[in-house]
């Protein structure tokens, strides 16, 4: 018996809420549709906030307290049930972009600590197409389709302020279901995915970093009975070249085999996060992605969310080797932005459009 097939014989199937396929799923199985009372009670806290800086803004500020059982059920839902949990009705009729900042943040709050989310140190993120599809630009400022991926925190958070005029469709995967159809299929390559790769910080690396991981990181990990997943194409293959270790066969097998089952409309739930809708999800059991979008001519018009990466407060089990920041965020660094200014192969991944994600 090989090795591959020794390991492989250890993974048993998972059985959890949080296992999901579209065909089973729909947008509405993730809502929470929020009544008047509490969009009042989110309208009183914002209201109470309205003189301090939305990044200084601690839970010391606020009085949670009408809203701590809808955020507990919400919480729950992330971090035990399907893990992603979308709030609706935080209209922005109602609302101004100010207090939907306010509000998104407070929510965030509750939930976990915000990180930095580049070199900028922005924790409250602001996903807008600023450099179009130039992909040396970071995916969440730029209007080019993103593969399935996770991110580098415990649970993102976004709240839609406006919706493309087409495209920019949102995409949700659990990591469960894509593990056990992998085990199902091609158990042989299991040990490959809990083996993982390393990664390129895509010139985010904190001043003395190496710009690839020194460790390899896990694409899928067990840690006290808790399966979690790291996922970001894009970045393993441009650490590959920056190492000028080019992948195996079967690492390139593995690896399009995930890519295969993520992106299969049977596993993938997709749909437009409209104005005033919230999502919050777990970054170690959901991938997400987005279709490429196009904007409106009109500043007031184009596609614009609110994101956080949050620490969680009381994070599910992992091991040491998914905290790829250290729980700290991207180190900010003055006169940065998100913009990657070095010359690297932007080839199309496997024949693909897709170019990851962050």
């Amino acid at each position: 018996m090989t090795e591959a097939k020794r390991e492989s014989s250890t993974y048993t199937p998972i059985s959890h809420r949080g296992v999901w396929r579209s065909s089973e799923v729909t947008k509405k199985d993730f809502e929470i549709e929020l009544d008047q009372a509490q969009l009042d009670a989110f309208a009183s806290i914002v209201h109470s906030c309205k003189d301090i800086p939305v990044e200084s803004i601690t839970p010391a500020d606020v009085d949670f307290g009408p809203v701590s059982g809808l955020l507990d059920a919400a919480h729950h839902e992330v971090r035990d049930g399907h893990g992603l949990v979308i709030l609706r009705e935080f209209s922005v009729e109602r609302f101004s972009k100010d207090e939907l900042e306010r509000l998104h943040w407070i929510i965030g709050l509750y939930l976990g600590t915000p990180m930095s989310q580049s070199v900028m140190g922005d924790r409250l993120g602001h996903v807008v197409g600023i450099g179009g599809k130039d992909p040396k630009e970071r995916a969440y400022r730029n209007s080019t389709e993103l593969a399935m991926h996770t991110d580098a925190c415990d649970i993102v958070g976004m709240l839609c302020l406006q919706k493309a005029i087409s495209g920019g469709v949102s995409g949700y995967v659990s990591a469960f279901a894509i593990y056990n159809e992998v085990l199902k299929r091609r158990p042989d390559l299991l040990p490959i995915l809990f083996r993982g790769f390393h990664y390129h910080r895509f010139g985010e690396e904190a001043p003395g970093e190496s710009p690839v991981t020194e460790e390899r990181v896990p694409v899928f990990s067990m840690h006290e009975d808790c399966l979690s997943i790291n996922y970001l194409r894009a970045y393993i293959d441009l650490a590959s070249q920056e190492m000028n270790q080019p992948l195996t066969d079967d690492e390139i097998e593995a690896l399009d085999l995930l890519d295969e089952i993520a992106h299969d409309d049977e596993f993938a739930v997709q749909f437009v996060t409209e104005p005033g809708e919230a999502v919050y999800f777990n970054n170690f059991t959901t991938l997400h992605n987005r279709t490429a979008f196009e904007d409106a001519r009109e500043q007031s018009r184009k596609r614009h969310l609110l994101r956080l990466w949050l620490v969680a407060h009381n994070p599910r089990p992992k091991g040491d080797t998914l905290d790829m920041y250290e729980g700290r965020g991207i180190t900010k660094q003055e006169g940065r932005d998100t913009y990657l200014d070095r010359d690297l192969d932007y080839r199309e991944f496997n024949g693909s459009e897709r170019r990851g994600g962050s």
